[in-house]
């Protein structure tokens, strides 16, 4: 592989990290708190990219940067919505249920997402409209780096600081570390678990819409299924930073993103294989994950 290659590719491995970053905290921070896996928050994704598309294709008719901004804060306010209805329809009621349960519960959701869109939207993909500008930034022996990639991998990273500062030094945060830690205690402590819960899903959702904006513009079109592949790629980056961990998560969205863009250059066929393999490798060696912490459980 050639210098302006490696870069290039580089690149564009930091930017699908940078998404899968972004959906792997959803699921990290929600795990983190209620120990469940929220199966749907893949679809989070899809829905906010649908979102996008109808205000500029249909409220607006116009994709003006006035109009483009209204879109993107119209899909982070249902996506947010949406997530706390599903916590209290879906998940309030199985807190104290067995997981298994939980997790069945989830896949139920995901189900019911991707039906509902293909119903509203149709099975078939529909092209996504240019919401953040691409244009070639410089080149790199005659490549192309494009503004797309750039801005992702900034916004991204920005998002992912405020997100930790919040939760380090801000109350709300400090009541969700203390849910995370001991449900029971916290609420003993006067913490009102239930809203906390609902917060959580609240910012995982508004950081995969924003990730449903970058997502859609890169593979160009929108489909009730296309936040499948990706939901599963960002659970998978979860693990193996440690669920639970927000670096870990962060780390693992990159690692994720940069491994599936090498291996995509290299042997196409084989870059489902290579991640999912990862996912075993780290199971099986260290099952908490790089930046996870062993828990034992008293029985």
């Amino acid at each position: 592989m050639k210098p302006a290659t490696f870069l290039i590719t580089l690149i564009n491995g930091l930017q699908l990290g940078s998404v899968y970053a972004l959906i792997a905290l959803g699921y990290t921070m929600v795990y983190g708190i209620v120990k469940l896996i929220n199966f749907a928050h893949g679809d989070i994704l899809m829905v906010g990219s649908y979102v996008v598309l109808f205000m500029l294709t249909t409220v607006f008719a116009a994709q003006t940067l006035l109009a483009k901004v209204i879109a993107v804060a119209a899909a982070i306010v249902f996506c947010v919505m949406l997530g706390i209805v599903i916590d209290r329809v879906a998940y309030k009621p199985l807190r104290s249920a067995p997981r298994i349960s939980a997790l069945i519960t989830a896949i139920g959701v995901s189900l019911a997402l991707q039906i509902i869109a293909q119903l509203i939207f149709g099975s078939e993909q529909i092209k996504f409209p240019q919401v953040i500008l691409n244009e070639t930034l410089f080149k790199i022996d005659k490549k192309p780096v494009k503004s797309l990639p750039i801005i992702t991998c900034c916004v991204s990273v920005v998002l992912m600081i405020a997100l930790n500062l919040f939760v380090n030094k801000t109350k709300p945060g400090r009541a969700m570390r203390a849910v995370s830690e001991d449900m029971g205690a916290a609420r003993l402590m006067g913490i009102n678990v239930n809203n906390t819960i609902s917060l959580t899903f609240a910012i995982g959702c508004t950081l995969a819409a924003v990730g449903s904006v970058f997502y859609a513009q890169k593979v160009g079109y929108v489909k009730p299924l296309m936040g499948s592949l990706p939901g599963i790629k960002a659970f998978i980056a979860a693990v193996f930073g440690g669920i639970g961990s927000i670096p870990g998560a962060v780390l693992g969205g990159f690692v994720i993103g940069m491994l599936e863009t090498f291996v995509n250059y290299f042997a196409s066929q084989y870059v489902d294989a290579v991640v999912y393999g990862l996912l075993i490798v780290v199971l099986l060696v260290r099952p908490a994950g790089m930046l996870g912490k062993a828990v034992r459980e008293k029985v």
